[in-house]
């Protein structure tokens, strides 16, 4: 039984709250697996490579993963999710965005806001009224849940990593979506059109 975790990074660094996400699915039982799809993104992998319970990085790295677009994101987990028992995101904007693409495809339901994992299939998250829990069971093969902060601690070495760190291929890209630039995003936006000011009407007179 082995977990892939998301990362999620700026290509750069490893952002906190996959630290959180390795936290839950090293209570999923088994080893965890960091995926870090970047583009130039060495040194996230790297870095991937020094959090404590992590014993293998894959590293897949190209020009369409360079803006963290879920379609592609999405893909590249799909091409190795058959080896894994557990597909942990984080519970951000970024892991809320491509979590729903991957269940979609695999046909698999998704755990949201996973706060404990009480066993490798029993999950804790917060119920809709916000001052209770509810308990998840997920029978799937693979069990997808976003998780939030997760009462674990983990660390990230300053040490070089002990763990191995393989390139994978990139998938294909699965979106011809590209990000506008700033000053592109700008020239769209919608201006109201000149009007005149109004002038109020005289009053009616009887």
């Amino acid at each position: 039984m082995t977990a892939l975790v998301i990362a999620e990074h700026d290509n750069a660094s490893i952002k906190g709250a996959t630290l959180n996400t390795v936290a839950a699915a090293a209570q999923c039982g088994g080893e965890v697996h960091l995926l870090v799809a970047g583009s130039n993104a060495a040194a996230a992998a790297a870095a991937a490579a020094r959090i404590a319970g992590v014993s293998k990085v894959i590293h897949a790295d190209g020009e369409q993963f360079a803006h963290g677009l879920a379609e592609n994101v999405a893909a590249q987990v799909l091409a190795i999710a058959s080896a894994y028992s557990h597909l942990v995101f984080p519970a951000t904007a970024a892991g809320k965005n491509v979590a729903p693409r991957v269940a979609a495809k695999l046909d698999v339901a998704q755990i949201s806001d996973v706060i404990k994992v009480l066993a490798a299939d029993t999950f804790e998250r917060p119920s809709s009224s916000l001052m209770r829990f509810s308990y998840w069971v997920a029978t799937s093969a693979i069990k997808i849940h976003k998780s939030r902060s997760i009462s674990a601690i983990v660390v990230l070495s300053t040490e070089p990593g002990s763990c191995s760190e393989r390139a994978h291929p990139s998938a294909a890209c699965a979106s011809s979506t590209a990000p506008l630039s700033s000053m592109a995003a700008a020239s769209l936006l919608i201006r109201p059109p000149n009007k005149s000011p109004v002038v109020p009407s005289s009053p009616l007179r009887v």
